[in-house]
């Protein structure tokens, strides 16, 4: 018999009833979830997109911005080329078009030479601008003490210093473009009162072969190649008649074209005024010959070498002035060897990017010396004059640069 109670009909119908509302609400509370999270990952996607986009955007305009800051350099690297300077027409350039992009940029420089140039240049693409500046300083030749372009020795000894700098002045530099090893030789007892620099990305410790020199600045890699621009003659120097060869004494008092000097035994070329040479061969000074230039306010000696330069025992290239910046030297492309053997204190600048330029001299070296290669054969001492670095619109080689660059 059957004990269990008769379960009703009706009481199973009202569970089944009670589970199928209770799993609406789920349902709809899943709904909900999934729509909040969707909504939220489209609502992510969008800004992530709009960011995307703002980011490209000022990239583009930046981009746009820095190339305006490279056209305006250029231009004015083009224009200080023209001589008389003229600083009424600086360059300027409105809505110029990026090349393969729709952003676009202007500039304009401003200043002028005792107060300095300045640029400002404005990059747009879609809703971004960007702006940025920075200073133009023109810069010379003789930043360096001492570069070869491609090797720099100094022997058992020798020392690097310099004078006439202010307190805020880069450090004095010696260095190269080269990356090769043992390019910078530094021999036992050297000593560099600064930095040596090697060409970019080099890395210094193969570089430079230190057998027991003293460095006080530092050792580094350039971030952009030293430029070794050659030197031409002034057109109205090179069109004056040749004087044919010096070979016995001379006063010279004006600016003159020579075919060579070739200087015997203590004779001398005595230079008094404010002269421009064009050598369009050799300068040799044999032994106790002298090139001099006189001491005084409006005396200097421009020197433009066509060929090699050979200073022999006892000879003699002698600035009176002893101010470097009245005695400069520039080889042109033909000049692939400089060797002196100063028999006394030599005050002044070379600048011969295609020269192997070693220097024998008895006495000390006041000035700065560019080359392809440089050797200091003695102990002497190298002396750079810092206010090499001051330069006029008129001198060889300058060139304005970036400076100071902001956002």
């Amino acid at each position: 018999m059957n004990n269990k109670p008769l379960q009703s009909k009706t009481h199973s119908v009202r569970i089944h009833r009670g589970n199928r509302g209770f799993a609406m609400p789920l349902m709809l509370c899943a709904v909900v979830i999934m729509l909040v999270m969707g909504v939220g990952v489209l609502s992510f996607g969008q800004h992530s997109r709009r960011l995307a986009v703002s980011t490209s955007s000022g990239i583009a305009a930046r981009c746009a911005a820095d190339t305006g800051l490279t056209q305006a350099l250029y231009e004015m690297n083009k224009k200080v080329k023209v001589l008389p300077w003229n600083n009424s027409s600086l360059p300027e350039l409105i809505d110029e078009l990026l090349l393969n992009t729709d952003a676009t940029y202007s500039y304009a420089v401003t200043g002028d030479l005792s107060s300095g140039h300045f640029v400002e240049s404005t990059g747009e693409y879609g809703l971004e601008e960007k702006t940025v500046r920075c200073s133009l300083p023109l810069q010379g030749l003789f930043e360096y003490a001492i570069f070869g372009d491609e090797y720099v020795e100094l022997k058992n000894g020798a020392t690097v210093d310099w004078y006439n700098y202010d307190f805020d002045d880069k450090n004095l530099q010696i260095g190269t473009n080269s990356i090769i090893a043992e390019s910078v030789v530094l021999k036992d007892w050297a000593t560099v009162n600064g930095d040596v620099v090697v060409g970019v990305d080099g890395n210094p410790d193969t570089v430079i072969i230190n057998t027991g020199a003293t460095v006080t600045g530092r050792t580094y890699a350039m971030t952009v190649e030293q430029e070794l621009p050659l030197i031409t003659v002034p057109s109205w120097l090179e069109s004056l008649p040749s004087g044919g060869t010096i070979n016995d004494n001379i006063t010279i008092s004006s600016s003159a074209k020579y075919d060579k000097i070739d200087l015997i035994n203590s004779k001398i070329i005595t230079i008094d005024g404010e002269v421009s040479l064009y050598i369009i061969g050799d300068i040799i000074l044999k032994n106790s010959a002298e090139l001099q230039v006189v001491n005084g306010d409006d005396i200097s000696l421009t020197l433009y070498v066509g060929g090699n330069i050979e200073v022999k025992n006892s000879g003699v290239i002698n600035n009176l002035n002893t101010d470097p910046k009245k005695l400069k030297i520039y080889g042109l492309d033909g000049c692939k060897s400089i060797y002196l053997k100063n028999g006394s204190d030599f005050y002044g600048a070379i600048y011969a990017p295609n020269a192997d330029v070693v220097m024998m001299n008895s006495g000390e070296t006041f000035g700065a010396i560019i080359g392809k290669s440089f050797e200091q054969k003695n102990s002497a001492a190298f002396n750079y004059d810092a206010s090499l670095r001051d330069v006029n619109i008129d001198d060889e080689g300058i060139h304005f640069v970036i400076t100071n660059w902001s956002e």
